[in-house]
C-alpha cells in the first residue's frame, strides 16, 4: 500500500475478509516476506490450507517452501509460462483462488480508509503502530458489518413470519 515513507505493508486475509496477519516490509521485497507471512499465520491459524498471491511474490524457492505449508498455493509465475506451469495456473482450484484474491485489494483500500490515509506520526515505529491500528479497526468494522447483517436478516424473518399464529399460548 502506498505511504509517505515509501514502506509497504503486506496483509493476509481470510475468506470472511478478516485480516489475519500483517507485516510492514521495511527494506524487504514481496518475495522475501512470502514464506514468513504464511508460517506466522499458520502458527496462529492452523486450518490455513490455501493462499493466493500476486506475481511479485513468486520465486522458485517460495513456490517450493509454500508447498510444504499449504495444500493449494496460488502463486502465479512471472514472465512466459511453460506448458506445465500454464496447466497448473489454469487448474480450477488455482483459478478459483486467484478470483478470490481480488478481495485483498479491497482490504488494502479499507485499511487506507480505516487509518492509513493519513500518517501524522513520525518514524518507522509510528508507521508500524498505525498499520496495526488500521488492521484492528478494519477487523472491528468487518465484525460490525457481519453482526448488522445478521440483525437485518432476523428483522426480515420476523416481519415475514409475523402473520403466523404462535404454536403455543403464553401464560399471563
Amino acid at each position: 500500500m502506498p505511504v509517505e515513507l515509501g514502506v509497504r505493508a503486506c496483509i493476509l486475509e481470510d475468506p470472511y475478509r478478516f485480516v489475519l496477519h500483517h507485516q510492514v516490509m521495511e527494506k524487504k521485497t514481496d518475495e522475501q516476506v512470502t514464506v514468513a507471512m504464511v508460517e506466522e499465520t499458520k502458527k496462529r491459524f492452523a486450518d490455513l490450507q490455501s493462499c493466493s498471491f500476486d506475481k511479485g511474490f513468486h520465486s522458485p524457492s517460495n513456490q517450493q517452501a509454500l508447498q510444504a505449508h499449504l495444500t493449494l498455493v496460488a502463486l502465479p509465475r512471472k514472465g512466459k509460462l511453460s506448458q506445465q506451469a500454464q496447466a497448473v495456473e489454469q487448474a480450477a482450484d488455482f483459478v478459483k483462488a486467484r478470483r478470490q484474491h481480488s478481495a485483498v485489494e479491497s482490504a488494502i483500500n479499507a485499511l487506507e480508509v480505516h487509518g492509513l490515509d493519513r500518517y501524522p506520526d513520525h518514524g518507522i515505529n509510528g508507521f508500524r503502530r498505525y498499520v496495526a491500528l488500521a488492521v484492528v479497526a478494519r477487523n472491528i468494522h468487518r465484525l460490525g458489518a457481519i453482526l448488522r447483517e445478521q440483525e437485518h436478516k432476523r428483522a426480515r424473518r420476523k416481519v415475514r413470519y409475523a402473520d403466523r399464529d404462535p404454536p403455543y399460548e403464553l401464560a399471563a
